[in-house]
């Protein structure tokens, strides 16, 4: 069965070309919108199993659709099109968005953000993702990471959240959370990035086999 996606562009030649695109790529494609109000929606109408949203629409950007269908919970999965780098977006990877992308490199990146978002992987793409810069030696820093923090990196790295890590460890969520903190302060990450500690992992694919 094919995986059904919502498009919304306010641009009709990118909403056409980028529908056509998916198209011969076989995703099923079952409604598109110009304006962010509509494509929420109808979201919450077809519940598709993805949204790929352009940031820059009116009535509603793509990332404030995705945090009401987050709060509506809604299983959709939402891919965000953008002109430009918004740190607001990259904020929102792994909580109310699972794949970002820039409209320039688009067509060459959408195809292999929607196999990860269809694989509950998230997705940032390569011109976002060298757009940010981490401090630290990363062997030497990752040695002072405890057995338990090291724990907790692996199942960050495997996408899940405080909630599942705290139930596989049988610890509290807020034990986890202050392990995270832990972890970001030893690997020396940037924190001006709230989920900088996801792009980290999601640049360093081989620490675990170091």
């Amino acid at each position: 069965m094919s995986t059904t996606i919502i498009l919304a562009d306010d641009h009709p030649l990118l909403l056409n070309g980028t529908k056509e695109f998916l198209e011969t790529k076989w995703y099923n494609v079952i409604d598109t919108a110009t304006d962010g109000n509509t494509a929420y929606n109808k979201i919450i109408e077809l519940q598709p199993d993805i949204a790929i949203l352009d940031f820059d629409m009116p009535k509603l950007n793509g990332l404030e659709v995705a945090q009401q269908i987050k709060r509506k919970k809604i299983s959709t999965k939402v891919i965000i099109l953008t002109l430009h780098k918004q740190e607001s977006i990259l904020q929102e990877i792994g909580q109310s968005i699972h794949g970002y992308v820039t409209k320039d490199s688009a067509l060459q990146e959408l195809e292999a953000c929607l196999e990860s978002v269809k694989n509950n992987s998230n997705y940032i793409g390569e011109k976002l993702k060298n757009s940010i810069h981490f401090n630290g030696d990363t062997d030497s820093n990752v040695k002072e990471l405890s057995p338990t923090e090291i724990k907790i990196l692996k199942y960050l790295d495997k996408n899940l959240n405080s909630t599942q890590i705290a139930e596989e460890l049988f610890i509290s969520k807020r034990t986890v959370e202050k392990h995270r903190s832990n972890i970001i302060k030893k690997l020396e990450i940037d924190t001006t990035h709230q989920n900088a500690l996801f792009v980290w992992l999601k640049n360093h694919p081989n620490i675990f086999n170091t």
